[in-house]
């Protein structure tokens, strides 16, 4: 039987952080890391993110504030929101909520949030930070699995690690990470051959790849570190991961479940971001 990485005891510990960190900067210096949170459209899931990043603020002290537009919201209108709040010095932090509306080119908006304030940590230039070794801002989800991994003590220092998915958001920066981390890394996807055989090999496994159950126990070395970032919605309305949780538990040393895993610490790590932008402003 594998132990639990336990998503929401490694958040709760950041957290309390943050909120001293938060803290104390509001005594020193009377000044408090904001966060503004852009959604276009009525996507249900981006709504839930949105909101609950709201409640993580004012669990830590973080101000925020939301800008809800349309769906019918131009991509001129948009970029228009985000000069402004690049300039407001109240802000540290822009969240652009993804998905945008088919209409509004991502790339365009998420470049146009200036790298200071990009706690998402998707600019060109953030990205190169990161590429180089010398990371700002280290995009959320990614920097939490490393969060965890280091909280539970995995080594992964010579390991082998798959992350199984290609996206800018997930896939790529965490295999950076594990990179930077010392593990040798193989990134796989839809065009990988003999995909099984490559996941039998990994020590660390990060699926990525938004398809339920998809990794079987078959697919698992024994003694392997799961980490599961799918959020599938089931037909029955249940949550479940990349990863059929129930089969690989048994051949796991570790593994995260869904939900309760990977997925407190990606808002957790974006208040760590905010703060921070905060701090490297103040100097």
């Amino acid at each position: 039987m594998s132990k639990i990485i336990d998503g929401k005891l490694v958040s709760a510990n950041i957290r309390e952080q943050i909120k001293e960190r938060t803290k104390a900067i509001k005594e020193k210096y009377s000044r408090t890391p904001g966060l503004a949170a852009v959604l276009v459209g009525e996507d249900p899931a981006s709504q839930i993110y949105v909101r609950n990043k709201r409640k993580s603020c004012a669990d830590v002290g973080i101000y925020s504030e939301e800008h809800k537009l349309p769906e019918s919201t131009t991509e001129d209108d948009l970029l228009e929101l985000i000069d402004k709040l690049n300039n407001d010095v109240n802000i540290n932090g822009i969240l652009v909520q993804l998905p945008l509306p088919n209409h509004i080119d991502e790339s365009t908006i998420l470049s146009s949030v200036t790298p200071e304030k990009d706690v998402d940590g998707f600019h060109p230039i953030n990205a190169g930070h990161l590429f180089e070794g010398k990371p700002k801002f280290i995009p959320c989800t990614p920097h939490g699995i490393i969060k965890m991994l280091e909280f539970y003590n995995i080594d992964i220092e010579g390991k082998n690690a798959v992350v199984l998915g290609r996206s800018n958001i997930v896939g790529k920066p965490a295999a950076i990470l594990l990179l930077q981390k010392n593990a040798t890394v193989t990134i796989c996807h839809s065009r990988t051959k003999n995909l099984n055989d490559e996941l039998k090999k990994a020590d660390i496994i990060v699926a990525a790849i938004g398809k339920a159950h998809f990794v079987k126990k078959e697919m698992v070395k024994e003694g392997a570190v799961i980490i599961d970032v799918g959020i599938n919605r089931l037909e029955t309305g249940k949550l479940a991961g990349d990863v059929d949780f129930d089969q690989v538990e048994e051949a796991a040393s570790f593994i995260t479940p869904v939900p309760g895993g990977v997925g407190p610490m990606t808002i957790t790590m974006l208040l760590w971001n905010t703060l921070t932008s905060l701090e490297d402003s103040i100097g």
